[in-house]
């Protein structure tokens, strides 16, 4: 779908134009122009022979999740996954192609970075599943920025494609219901602060020391852990609202009762939730134990934390963000 040359074709259109088109895509779920019957035939002439509005992707789905491999206009492949749960349904969007950031838990990190995602782009993934949905008669309710790519790295892109999801006469989705993960990019957390108060915002720790986090998460060499808990305690103190901390059990990497001790230490007493997430495994690491998730999520409880546990999606087909791209490149 290559939606980005509208506003350029419509340049000479009354500007209703953009934002009724815009409804037909975002919020009627149109798959072709001729189901515009709103718009002056001409137009639609124009735009049907200008703007395609097919998504290529394939999918991959178990019963509560399906993830779609999305091919973009210049042939690069992104990853986008529906999780259903009883009362809403979530996409995890991605942001990048690829990703700079390297974290060695990650499928996505090993691709590389390649570009960003333009607003439309991401929009893109939510369009595609709410055209999924509708033949159930329901929409997408819920999106996390929490798939290829670091959003935070390309935030003007993913703050304007907020905006849109939230914008009542095209996708309707409320800002809390909304996340948007970061491995830790300080400046891109305090401009969010600003801009988008009310979206949820979640950090991915992983580790409760320094020497294990860069193990992990190269990049956090840049970002000790003592100055992003600052930046959270900032973020914090703005918007009033919590945090979610993400850590993701890795067997005998991160999982130990010690690991659960630190992590008591340094998050105790912050307005925080942390979320417990079993891995999806790589061809470099397993995940924790059944046993082990519960000895260490019963320390973080008995030291009085706010902990939840991730349910586990699409393990069997390959949802681990970057999982399903990196086999199609190979």
């Amino acid at each position: 779908m290559n939606i980005d040359k509208i506003n350029r074709i419509l340049s000479f259109e009354p500007k209703y134009r953009v934002q009724q088109i815009f409804g037909l895509i975002f919020n009627q779920n149109i798959t072709d122009w001729d189901q515009a019957s709103t718009l002056p035939k001409k137009l639609r002439e124009e735009l049907e022979n200008s703007i395609s509005l097919d998504i290529p992707a394939k999918i991959q789905q178990t019963q509560d999740t399906t993830k779609a491999l999305i091919t973009l206009t210049d042939d690069n492949k992104i990853e986008a996954v529906l999780m259903r749960h009883e009362n809403r349904n979530t996409v995890c969007v991605s942001t990048q192609v690829g990703c700079a950031l390297k974290c060695t838990f990650c499928a996505t990190g090993k691709m590389g970075f390649k570009r960003n995602l333009t607003t439309y782009e991401i929009l893109e993934q939510v369009v595609y599943f709410n055209r999924l949905l509708a033949k159930e008669d329901k929409r997408v309710t819920n999106i996390v920025f929490m798939g290829m790519g670091e959003p935070l790295l390309n935030y003007q892109n993913v703050l304007e494609s907020i905006k849109i999801l939230h914008d009542e006469k095209l996708f309707n989705i409320g800002l809390r219901r909304i996340s948007v993960s970061t491995v830790g990019i300080i400046d891109g957390i305090r401009k969010l602060a600003i801009d988008l108060p009310q979206v949820n915002l979640a950090i991915s720790l992983h580790a409760p020391n320094d020497i294990l986090r860069q193990q992990l998460i190269p990049s956090a060499e840049n970002t000790p852990i003592k100055e992003l808990l600052k930046a959270i305690d900032e973020y914090i103190e703005k918007t009033n609202r919590k945090v979610m901390v993400e850590y993701m059990l890795i067997k005998n990497v991160n999982d130990e009762i010690e690991h659960a001790k630190e992590l008591c230490k340094i998050l105790k007493g912050k307005l925080v939730v942390i979320n417990l997430i079993p891995y999806n495994p790589t061809n470099q690491y397993e995940a924790s134990s059944p046993e082990y998730i519960t000895a260490f999520k019963k320390i973080l409880v008995n030291n009085r934390l706010n902990v939840t546990e991730r349910f586990r999606h699409g393990r069997e087909i390959d949802a681990a963000c970057g999982q399903l791209a990196t086999k199609s490149k190979q």
